[in-house]
């Protein structure tokens, strides 16, 4: 079996992961740190739906991926399938759920003239960002079983290794 689908599975993976580590826990907060917090926000909410995007691409065609290694015979991709699912449902409800939501509240607010944190749509906005947070940080936990559970070598390897021959 041919290497390729292989590494494009786990290079998809890392991208995903990687990306949703960096933006959720390194530059979101360094946003909110350095930024007035609107901007921050502002920007976080824009890099957080590249971030959706980029994580149903790389889900989908992980999902494909795994489900044609599945049917050549990689059979440890079996689990990891079911991780890419949960980790593109943590993206559609997170982000593609509940993210229209939050952004309807925070245009009522800027149109009343309000800053967001001190409207009367701050409570509901903290509550669906509080379950938003909950569904990302969920996506990264499994994200990072992915990647902790990625078959080492190539199905080609792992096949010669069960059958006792050594490279």
């Amino acid at each position: 079996m041919s290497s390729a689908p292989h590494r494009v599975f786990r290079l998809l993976i890392l991208i995903w992961v990687g990306s949703a580590l960096t933006i959720g826990y390194v530059v979101a907060p360094t946003l909110f740190t350095t930024l007035e917090r609107a901007m921050a926000g502002d920007v976080a909410a824009r890099l957080f739906r590249i971030e959706a995007f980029l994580g149903v691409a790389c889900g989908i065609l992980s999902l494909a991926l795994g489900n044609m290694l599945v049917r050549r015979g990689a059979a440890g991709y079996r689990r990891l399938r079911w991780l890419v699912v949960g980790m593109l449902l943590c993206v559609l409800i997170g982000y593609f759920g509940l993210q229209p939501f939050m952004d309807a509240l925070r245009e009522s607010a800027r149109a009343a003239g309000l800053d967001l944190a001190h409207s009367q749509y701050a409570a509901r906005f903290g509550l669906l960002h509080g379950i938003a947070t909950l569904f990302y940080v969920v996506e990264t936990l499994l994200g990072l079983a992915l990647v902790w559970m990625l078959p080492a070598g190539t199905p080609a390897q792992g096949a010669e290794r069960q059958a006792g021959v050594t490279a």
